[in-house]
């Protein structure tokens, strides 16, 4: 007979412990541990039986071919690599309300009016809620199944019942698993009915979304147990007063990471952007004190953001405000450190503001140039060429760094009319940067750098 034994699971980071305590020795989590019961075998000499094959040299493994449905939303596409790829398990993450549902809905409609089979389950809303939100997506089609069960033995049945091509369920905090009887969204039940899916997916080469909310300190409920059983972990990213979200891959075993794919949130659903760089400038002020141009590499995309800055006189004597949005403000503190030291800026009683205007958030080291010099732009008051785009990673002697594929980035400043590129000094021996159409400038410190913009 099996044994039931009584365990405390920290809900922050998964730590086990036999008794509660009131905060965690891992994460230092207060108030986070939550009691579960687990079975255990009667005897210690019982073993689970595996049905797995022996081990073979890896020259002998037969290779498959990937297989992969396109979503039809091609900046979802773009992200998971080309496609959902037969027997993967796709993790969705987000803030509540940026819009994860409306996008697994909107793809999945799509591939319903291609003739593939979707099954739906949805633990949070009703059939009719669904059919709401579909028929404003336009995703209405026979071929997508609605279906309203929390239990994960009940969603197995039906799944042998339908037979689906894709498999969606929304959320993985809302459903459980009748072998632990602890709450559902507790970290053993994620855990356990994440697993439970993998096993059954994986026999099936049926390819699942899962959707799970991120919590206040911006990691997936349940939380980081889920992400080394998935194929694939993308976030969902952006404001709330942004209209632009951005979709950002952070594993992906059929693809590469980090990619990224910008939307738009329109009254009919999310509308991919194709150049997410013209959108980021649309807006860009003329003649105005504080703004840079930096490209950035996402993955496999270019991308041109503006970096803005705004320096002030502290009106708090001893403590000035440093305050980043979308970029790392570690990073920012360290780079005005650098300019204090290496450049005899007097930035000690000043509030300083960095802002990555389109609510988008990098933490390439490729921005450092354009925010040094954002940030210097603003404290002289002295605008920035408007034609100018400014490559390159600050270190802690002020000499400017190489970034990965410069040329990339050239391309692209070069098709959005921009004159002149400001580079590092180490990038003069390489062969394949094309100056054809832009004015290169090479530099080795931040000195240099601001001799030729200022």
């Amino acid at each position: 007979m099996a044994k039931t034994r009584t365990i405390f699971i920290c809900q922050e980071c998964g730590h086990q412990v036999p008794k509660w305590l009131g905060k965690c020795p891992e994460c230092n989590s207060w108030n986070s541990f939550a009691e579960e019961r687990q079975n255990q075998p009667s005897t210690s000499k019982s073993r689970h039986k595996s049905n797995s094959s022996a081990p073979s040299p890896i020259t002998q493994v037969q290779s498959v071919q990937e297989n992969r449905l396109t979503t039809g939303i091609g900046e979802f596409d773009r992200v998971l690599g080309g496609g959902m790829v037969e027997g993967s398990l796709i993790l969705i993450g987000g803030e509540p309300g940026i819009g994860k549902s409306t996008l697994v809905l909107q793809s999945m409609g799509h591939l319903a009016k291609l003739g593939k089979k979707v099954l739906y389950v949805s633990g949070e809303e009703s059939g009719s809620q669904i059919k709401l939100r579909a028929d404003r997506l336009d995703a209405l089609s026979d071929n997508l199944l609605i279906c309203s069960e929390i239990c994960v033995e009940g969603i197995i049945q039906w799944i042998d019942k339908t037979r689906p091509d894709v498999l969606v369920l929304d959320s993985v905090q809302t459903f459980f698993t009748q072998d632990l009887q602890s709450a559902p969204g507790s970290i053993g039940q994620v855990r356990e009915v994440a697993f439970k899916i993998f096993q059954e997916i994986k026999g099936r080469n049926l390819p699942t979304l899962l959707i799970g909310h991120i919590n206040k300190d911006g990691a997936i409920a349940g939380p980081k147990s889920l992400e080394h059983i998935v194929d694939t972990v993308v976030y969902f990213e952006g404001e709330q007063g942004h209209a632009y979200r951005a979709l950002r891959a952070i594993k992906n075993r059929f693809g590469p990471t980090p990619e990224i794919g910008v939307f738009q949130m329109a009254p009919t659903g999310l509308v991919p952007v194709e150049n997410p760089s013209e959108l980021f400038l649309a807006e860009r002020p003329e003649n105005s004190s504080g703004s840079a141009i930096v490209a950035t590499l996402e993955g496999s995309r270019t991308l041109l953001v503006e970096v803005q800055a705004l320096v002030s006189t502290s009106s708090s004597i001893g403590m000035p405000r440093r305050m980043a949005t979308g970029f790392d403000h570690n990073r920012m503190s360290l780079l005005i450190a650098i300019m204090e030291k290496r450049l005899g800026m007097n930035l000690q009683g000043e509030d300083i503001f960095v802002n990555l205007a389109g609510g988008i958030k990098i933490t390439e080291p490729a921005l450092d140039l354009g925010v040094a010099t954002a940030i210097a732009s603003s404290f002289q008051n002295r605008p920035i060429d408007p034609e100018l785009v400014l490559l390159g990673e600050v270190g802690l002697t002020g000499e400017v760094r190489t970034v990965m594929q410069l040329d990339a980035r050239l391309i692209e400043a070069r098709r959005l009319g921009f004159k002149r590129c400001i580079v590092p000094y180490s990038a003069k021996k390489s062969k394949n940067l094309s100056s054809d159409g832009i004015d290169i400038g090479f530099a080795k410190n931040l000195s240099e750098v601001f001799e030729q913009i200022f």
